[in-house]
Formats: structure tokens, sequence, C-alpha cells
């Protein structure tokens, strides 16, 4: 995506060949900063203290940190060694795991001399296919988007609610859940998204709101508590969200507050999809409530809020009383029964067992 007048992927290999640069998401929608890493250490820190955010960018991301090691130490305890660090940092986005085991098992049957070209080589071919996947799932996506449109009067948008930020920041490039409404606005279809601020991290209206403004997505930022109200009063045609894990029977594991959405949704006959490239499902899980570790995060999190002040600077303010604790649960999970469709690379899935094997035979 574009960034001014200057295209942009979330993260790319430097000029050095060794360290990678991405964009410190931290900052935005107020600066945006670009910072070089080229350490396993300072890829950690960038996952978890989400500099990248995002399941198939943090897969990335991690696979360009086993590249790292593989560069300066390419023994098989070095591979096993870097795979713990870097599994540690972000327990329930199935990505991370994704990325790591094919890096790991890309790389355990080379000699040791060859695994450290062999791995960037790697990590830049998971990039190029995360951008192929996301393509992909906004044509899909595209045509669901169609058919709304297709009943409204002209000129009327097809009005879209997401969670969270399931964008190109959240990816290498085009996003899952916004993908469709940039191929959308760039076929001329009228749509309108409305932006939840998605607390406590905002990336909504941090993140998500900032790439609408700067793709020309006519957009209204909404508190995470309006999205009932609206589609109540039929202002919301579809819902659409990304996720950071799925399991084989279609439970969907996403940002926090994901689960309210879809209860409204389905209370309201919203159409409720859920956007992902198949690394994100995890076949090796049924049951998502039970068996999808949920990051527990800082409390700081919900105590404190980054903004900018009248004077322009960037900072940080507590808004709950000192004394007052506060829980953190970073995801919760949806179940597969509230998910009208599941839009993949490969086409639109059933939210089910079944579903998901007749779109990805073999499985």
């Amino acid at each position: 995506m574009n960034v001014g007048d200057r295209h942009y992927r979330t993260i790319w290999l430097s000029d050095d060949g060794r360290s990678v640069e991405i964009i410190d998401q931290r900052w935005l929608p107020h600066d945006f900063r670009v910072e070089k890493v080229g350490t396993v250490a300072g890829i950690a820190t960038a996952i978890r203290d989400m500099w990248v955010r995002g399941a198939p960018l943090i897969g990335v991301t991690a696979a360009y940190g086993v590249a790292m090691q593989m560069a300066n130490d390419p023994s098989d305890a070095a591979l096993d060694g870097v795979w713990e660090v870097l599994h540690e940092t972000r327990p329930t986005a199935i990505n991370l795991r994704w990325a790591l085991d094919e890096m790991r098992n890309f790389l355990r049957p080379l000699p040791s001399g060859q695994r450290g070209e062999a791995a960037y080589r790697r990590a830049g071919e998971i990039a190029d296919e995360d951008v192929g996947l996301n393509r992909a799932i906004g044509a899909n996506g595209l045509e669901l988007i169609k058919e709304i449109a297709a009943r409204k009067q002209p000129g009327e948008p097809v009005n879209i609610l997401t969670h969270c930020n399931a964008g190109w920041l959240a990816t290498v490039d085009y996003g899952t859940a916004t993908a469709p409404i940039y191929l959308a606005t760039e076929a001329g279809i009228p749509v309108h998204v409305y932006v939840d601020e998605t607390r406590p991290r905002n990336q909504g209206a941090q993140l998500t709101a900032w790439e609408m403004a700067g793709h020309g997505v006519p957009h209204t930022l909404i508190v995470d508590n309006a999205g009932g109200h609206l589609m109540q009063r039929g202002k919301i045609d579809m819902v659409i969200v990304g996720t950071d894990r799925t399991t084989a029977d279609g439970d969907v594991c996403n940002k926090i507050g994901t689960y309210l959405k879809a209860l409204a949704a389905a209370d309201n006959d919203v159409p409720f999809y859920v956007a992902l490239p198949s690394p994100t499902i995890d076949w090796t899980v049924g049951d998502g409530l039970a068996e999808i570790p949920i990051e527990q995060r800082s409390s700081d999190e919900v105590s404190l809020v980054w903004g900018k002040t009248a004077n322009g600077e960037i900072a940080q303010v507590r808004i709950s009383p000192e004394t007052t604790p506060a829980a953190n649960p970073a995801f919760d999970v949806t179940p597969a029964r509230l998910v009208t469709g599941l839009i993949t690379e490969r086409g639109v899935a059933k939210a089910s067992r079944e579903g998901l094997k007749a779109m990805f035979p073999g499985r």
C-alpha cells in the first residue's frame, strides 16, 4: 500500500542483506517511523512489544529472526533455540508457530554451511507468499461485497463494520479483512467502513482509521460498544474481521471484543465474515474455547493510553485510579456457529470442519 506517494510493505530486507526494516506501529497514526532490526533479540522485542502486530506479519517477522540466527550460528541447537525464543513472544497467533515450523523444517535437512543464505531466501518467499494470499482473499471477499452492492440503490454504499486492525499493517501488504474493501474501492464500488476503536490498544482508531484515510476509503470511527446499536438500526450490511487463529472446526480467535460483535450480528441477521490466509488455520485444534491459549497482556494497556496532546507531543496518560487493578485478555473466541463464512485465498468456506476440509482437501 502507499504512504504518501511511496509504496511500502510492513517489513523488508535492508540494504545490508541481513537486517530488516519495519514500520514501527506503536507511533501511528501520529508519527510514521521505520526501524531497522538486525538481531534475534530485536526481533523478539518487536513482536512482543507490538512494533509489528497481526498474525501474518508476526509470522514473517519471526521467519527473518530465524534467518538472522542462522547467519550467526547455523547449528541445530541454535535453530531449536531461536524457535523457542520467538515462539514465546506471542502465544495466541498461530502464524507465528506456523512460520517457525516452516523455517525449521526447511532448514533442518540442509548442511549448516547453507542454512544462512537459504533461511533469508525462504523468509523472503514467505513474505511474498503472504502478499499473494491476501490479494486472493481480497478477490474472494470482493464478490461478497458485489452481491450486497447489487441490492443497493445506485450510489448507496455497502456499510461494513470491522474490528481491530486486519489491514495491510497486520500483514505484509493488502491485509485480510481490509483486502476486499480496498479492491472494492479500486473497482469503484461505494463502501463505507465503521471502524471499531478496539480497546485497549486502539488498533482500530490508530491503525485501521489511518489506513482507510490513506487509501481514500470513507469511514467513521465508533466506540466498541456502538456496533450492536448500528446493527439494530440497519446501518451495517456486513461485518468482516480478521483472526489470529482459526480451529479445524471453524472457531475463530481474534482480538478481544470480536465475540460480542458476532453475537450482535447473529441477533440482527447481519452476515459475519472472517478473512484469513490458510496458515492461520490450526488443524491440530478443534474446540477453540477449550484449547486456544489466550494471551494475558499488561494491565498498563488498559489503565494507560497513548495519544497526541494539543501541543503536538505524543504522550501516555492514565485513565483509571492508580489503585484500581485491571485485567487484559488480548483475545476471545467466536464459535463457528456465529460465523457466516471464512474468506480464504481459495474461496469462502463454511465455518466447520467439513467446510474447511472441502476448501483444503488433504488436511
